[in-house]
């Protein structure tokens, strides 16, 4: 443990970032490429699929409140790395449909649940180390990269079980990083002694929940990009091959732009990043509604930097910064289980309805939502441009321990 001790902070949430999106890399796109050389039906891959995604509304904020409850963040990560392992594992020996949509269903929540709390527990370390949160979280979208490269290979030469050998590999990576994590212990003063502590009420400030509904709208609005981008440019003749770049163009958007994060934002209040978000989100689906060539397309991409990324780091500072450090798991927990949740499994199936209706033209359907965040974030800006918000955040945060 000496040893590890001389390991710089930022090098062990980067080991951890890359270990788990390893996993997750691989998790999303080629789980359901597993399910199917099982013999499982796709409709019965959407329901397991379905089933995960309502799992990860429920697992993330528990793990959160206990999280914040007990005040021993890194043991909690740990834990549910254990978890995700033996979820993985257990996949190995089933069979039968029901196995095969509950047992993934179960993995999928667990694996995805962790993301809001691994960013709760590193936005927190970045503020009191001094290291920058961006380039942190880079590390773990190039590895996301890498599990899509790496693992559709081996997908592609061994079949679909080759695609759960690299998930558990991963999995047992991302448990020993996590081990890794230093203690993570909140500010001086906080009381942990009991879970019955946690209130929600102390941190659900109006600014808060605009914070949270905007942040939400917005990234939800890549329902449709998600789910059925790769099917609307199919039908425009473009190839998987080209259609794969378009994806990881994306990627590498939001690469450089975490990376750049540090000193590109300095100077930018949380709210104004969700706005930038909103408007680029406005754009981005806007245009691709109308079918553009596919140089066009490929520019439209890169505004991933900015309808996902900005607005993940507009949420994330500004829970850093006007959340009490109690809460902070909490509230990544609710920013996810609303944005890759509630709001992302509605425009996910609005968009099956407009896609079946008009095709590529269903893009346009996601500016509503965007526009909706965007309208939100500038009644979040105009709030907190017109009183002290921090003050009154301390001043609930007093109230709730009273």
């Amino acid at each position: 443990m000496t040893a590890v001790r001389h390991i710089p902070t930022y090098m062990r949430y980067a080991a951890h970032y890359g270990a788990f999106f390893v996993v997750f890399g691989a998790v999303l796109p080629y789980l359901p490429v597993w399910l199917q050389s099982r013999g499982l039906s796709p409709e019965a891959i959407g329901i397991a699929a379905g089933a995960g995604m309502v799992g990860r509304v429920i697992v993330s904020p528990l793990a959160a409140r206990l999280m914040d409850s007990l005040g021993r963040r890194r043991d909690v990560m740990i834990a549910i790395s254990w978890a995700s392992l033996a979820a993985f594992v257990a996949l190995v020996p089933a069979s039968g449909t029901a196995v095969l949509i509950a047992l993934p269903a179960l993995a999928l929540a667990i694996n995805g649940g962790q993301t809001p709390l691994l960013d709760a527990i590193t936005i927190r370390a970045s503020v009191r180390e001094g290291f920058a949160f961006g380039k942190v979280r880079a590390v773990g979208s190039a590895a996301f990269v890498v599990a899509n490269v790496g693992a559709g290979y081996l997908v592609g030469k061994f079949g679909g079980e080759a695609a759960l050998v690299w998930i558990i590999a991963g999995s047992f990576a991302a448990l020993a990083t996590a081990y890794l994590l230093p203690a993570d212990p909140v500010a001086a003063g906080d009381d942990h002694a009991s879970p019955t502590k946690w209130r929600l009420r102390g941190m659900l400030t109006p600014a808060l929940v605009l914070a949270l509904v905007s942040s939400a709208l917005v990234q939800g609005a890549h329902g449709f990009n998600y789910g059925f981008s790769t099917l609307a440019w199919r039908d425009q003749g473009i190839s998987p091959e080209i259609i794969g770049l378009l994806w990881a163009w994306a990627v590498l958007a939001e690469i450089v732009f975490l990376w750049r994060s540090a000193s590109w934002l300095a100077h930018w209040r949380p709210e104004n990043l969700i706005i930038i978000g909103a408007v680029a989100s406005v754009t981005r689906w806007g245009l691709l509604s109308l079918s553009p060539p596919l140089w066009a397309i490929f520019v439209l991409q890169t505004l991933h930097a900015l309808t996902y990324t900005a607005t993940y780091l507009g949420f994330i500072r500004f829970a850093s910064d006007y959340v009490p450090d109690r809460y902070a798991a909490s509230a990544q927990a609710l920013s996810s289980a609303l944005s890759g949740g509630v709001v992302l499994a509605s425009t996910t199936a609005i968009s099956g309805i407009m896609f079946e209706q008009y095709g590529a033209g269903g893009f346009a359907a996601m500016m509503v939502p965007a526009a909706a965040g965007g309208a939100l974030a500038i009644w979040l800006s105009v709030m907190m441009r017109s009183q002290s918000i921090s003050k009154s955040l301390k001043q609930a945060d007093e109230r709730d321990r009273s």
